[in-house]
């Protein structure tokens, strides 16, 4: 196993390598100078989401949502939180299927809120529905080594 890991981040989405053992120190981005993490989720795009998914040596659960669902509404700060338990070992983003209808349909989401956890660029388990902070850790947890 490298000794360094290959962090995206959050902010301006360039690719920086991370020494393993400093993950914990509160890194930064070697081009904008801001946290690789914050706690927080990224909303990705089109755009981005090939880049953080390919490129993040970490996992990356992508919830996928839209703003007209109740059920993705009430999950978002229970998402938020679950960001701040599982960074650094987790990168946790969104993705608005109403912006990005070809990603929604790329991964064959049916029902949102959809959580997908991708590893590597592969998806390695699947959760539709609503979970609270908890929920979301543990089952994040319970899929990984």
């Amino acid at each position: 196993m490298s000794d360094v890991l290959h962090i995206v981040c959050p902010h301006c989405h360039a690719t920086n390598r991370i020494p393993v053992s400093r993950v914990g120190d509160s890194p930064q981005c070697g081009k904008c100078h801001q946290a690789l993490f914050s706690g927080r989720s990224v909303a990705l795009s089109a755009a981005t989401f090939a880049t953080h998914v390919g490129r993040n040596d970490i996992p990356v659960l992508v919830d996928f949502w839209a703003p007209w669902c109740g059920p993705c509404k009430s999950m978002a700060p229970a998402f938020e939180q679950a960001a701040g338990q599982l960074e650094p070992q987790v990168r946790l983003a969104k993705v608005d299927t109403e912006a990005e209808q070809l990603l929604a349909t790329q991964y064959g989401i049916r029902s949102i809120p959809t959580l997908v956890l991708l590893k590597g660029g592969k998806e390695i388990a699947r959760q539709p529905g609503a979970m609270s902070a908890g929920d979301i850790v543990g089952w994040v947890r319970s899929h990984l080594p």
